[in-house]
């Protein structure tokens, strides 16, 4: 799921699909791209990786120009466990080598002479370079997703705009190797995420609350000077420090889910640097946290109805009781209403939750191809084994099989919670809980008890939601999927609109899952290849099917 409760995460799962992922502190999903999602759940790690730190500091060595500074590229090593832990990335077609480094950037831009950070950066290198454009840019989404390990899982399927451009990705602040947040330990998050985050009395509630609490406190002791500089606001400065140095004049930028907010704070406050740009999953940024949440319980409740479809259309051959759509939804309903009375068994000694479950059916609704995984899981649920729903839920917050998480989460409230201002009481946030229902049996209360994941921490938010108008700004090719549970679709249009005229290029694609590119559509790649290599700006308002 995603953002604040409407920002999604990466989750991680079978290779082909690209989603986004999920957000933590209170449960609020993550937005990562569907590629960014497509690497865990089914023991795929993403994998890549610089060496180095990222911690803050004064480097006697710091340019007095940041942007002039020299990039040192050297083979790119595993990925820490901070990025989701793997191997080293393979060399892409042709031989080509990924090569990994760090750039400097103040840690608070208010103090350009004060402190830095590392952001580690990956780059393959174009493949035809007579007629390289430059870097394209990459972010996966999130907030929290790392870079350094998703561009390498999904660098196949962009591959031909590798022929004109280094395809480029990076740990944002925050996250990973780039001054990476840290909270609780893996053990404490284990307790974390197995909490109810859907209380049904005063007892859970306090747990709930007691839990988020100590998140929180552990964020705070353990990175609180760098907390408040996490924001996308200095996320988009860094794109342009990063351009400046690859030494483009331009930015040219792909942002998927999370990165297509991004980009558009980006365009609002460069909007005379912005190349060509696109944005796949995109995130409404008109929509308050509030709005965001209900967006998202609507729109995976849209994707359950979709999968429970589909499932009577297959008849006997889907293992799932019930002969309508809504037969199948109150299987789940009744599935979750049992895990909340009594946890079954998971993975090891681990118990599956309701919320851990509820968590695991989001993952799965990312894309169409990881329907079979989520029949499978609730079957077998059903039955007493909650392996696959935990691994699921495993996937997107951030855990791989041997117990360790990767700072998805962590960075995810962090970024969340210093960007968005909203901070909802108990009081609040119940009395908004009916219409959170309404919209999804399923989702509601999971995401509507998820706007009180902010409450405890440490540093105030900046906005309601971001201004991302770019008057001046080169076309931006804004790609809406009819069927994205994480991002809805009505997010595409708010975006275009919100971006200016003559600046939003609004691409409509009919189909299932997080973001289009990544889905298999000739359509949607035609479009969005012939933009990003030959300046061809499609008609706004196109249609993929």
């Amino acid at each position: 799921m995603t953002h604040r409760a409407a920002r999604s995460a990466v989750l991680r799962t079978p290779r082909r699909a690209a989603a986004r992922a999920s957000r933590p502190g209170g449960r609020r999903p993550v937005t990562r791209s569907a590629a960014a999602l497509a690497a865990a759940t089914a023991t795929v790690l993403l994998a890549a990786g610089c060496s180095g730190g990222g911690d803050a500091g004064q480097d006697p060595d710091r340019p007095d120009n940041l942007a002039t500074q020299k990039l040192t590229w050297e083979p790119c090593e595993a990925p820490t466990l901070q990025e989701g832990g793997g191997t080293a990335p393979s060399p892409l077609p042709g031989g080509t080598k990924w090569e990994c480094t760090f750039m400097q950037a103040p840690l608070d831009y208010a103090d350009p002479d004060g402190e830095t950070i590392e952001l580690a950066l990956i780059r393959a290198k174009a493949s035809d370079p007579a007629k390289r454009i430059g870097s394209l840019i990459f972010n996966f989404g999130g907030p929290g997703g790392s870079g350094i390990t998703a561009l390498p899982s999904f660098a196949g399927d962009y591959e031909t705009l590798r022929t004109r451009y280094d395809l480029v990705s990076f740990d944002p602040r925050g996250v990973g190797r780039s001054a990476g947040v840290e909270c609780e330990d893996d053990r404490a998050l284990d307790a974390f995420f197995a909490l109810d985050s859907t209380p049904d009395d005063a007892r859970e509630e306090q747990a709930y609350e007691n839990g988020l609490k100590k998140f929180a406190e552990a964020c705070e002791e353990n990175s609180g000077d760098e907390l408040r500089y996490v924001g996308t606001q200095n996320a988009a400065r860094d794109l342009d420090l990063m351009r400046q140095v690859l030494g483009d004049p331009e930015l040219y930028y792909f942002g998927i889910s999370y990165g297509t907010e991004l980009g558009g704070v980006y365009a609002h406050l460069f909007p005379k640097t912005v190349g060509r740009a696109v944005f796949d999953a995109v995130v409404d940024p008109n929509g308050t946290a509030e709005q965001g949440a209900l967006g998202q319980a609507k729109g995976f409740q849209l994707a359950l109805d979709n999968f429970a479809a589909d499932c009577v259309r297959r008849g006997d051959a889907c293992k799932l009781p019930g002969s309508t759509p809504a037969e199948i939804e109150r299987f789940v309903t009744d599935l979750l209403a049992r895990l909340d009375k009594k946890p079954i068994n998971g993975i090891g000694d681990r118990k599956l939750t309701q919320t851990q479950a509820t968590n695991g059916i989001a993952q799965a609704l990312y894309s169409k191809e990881y329907w079979p995984y989520l029949e499978q899981g609730l079957d077998e649920a059903d039955g007493g084994d909650g392996g696959l729903l935990l691994a699921l839920s495993d996937s997107m917050n951030g855990r791989d099989q041997n117990g360790s998480y990767s700072n998805l989460q962590a960075a995810n409230a962090a970024i969340n919670c210093v960007d968005d201002k909203a901070r909802f009481s108990v009081a609040e946030t119940k009395a908004k809980l009916p219409r959170f229902r309404e919209a999804s049996p399923v989702f509601g209360s999971f995401l509507g008890w998820g706007l009180i994941s902010c409450n405890q921490w440490p540093v105030p938010g900046t906005w309601e939601h971001p201004d991302v108008s770019a008057p001046g700004s080169a076309p931006i090719l804004v790609i809406g999927n009819t069927g994205d549970p994480a991002t809805p679709y009505a997010g595409a249009k708010a975006m275009a609109a919100a971006l200016g005229k003559g600046v939003g290029v609004e691409l409509t694609y009919e189909g299932e899952g997080h973001g289009a590119y990544n889905s298999g559509s000739a359509c949607v790649k035609r479009a969005v290849d012939a933009y990003l290599l030959n300046g061809t700006v499609p008609k706004s308002g196109t249609v993929c099917r």
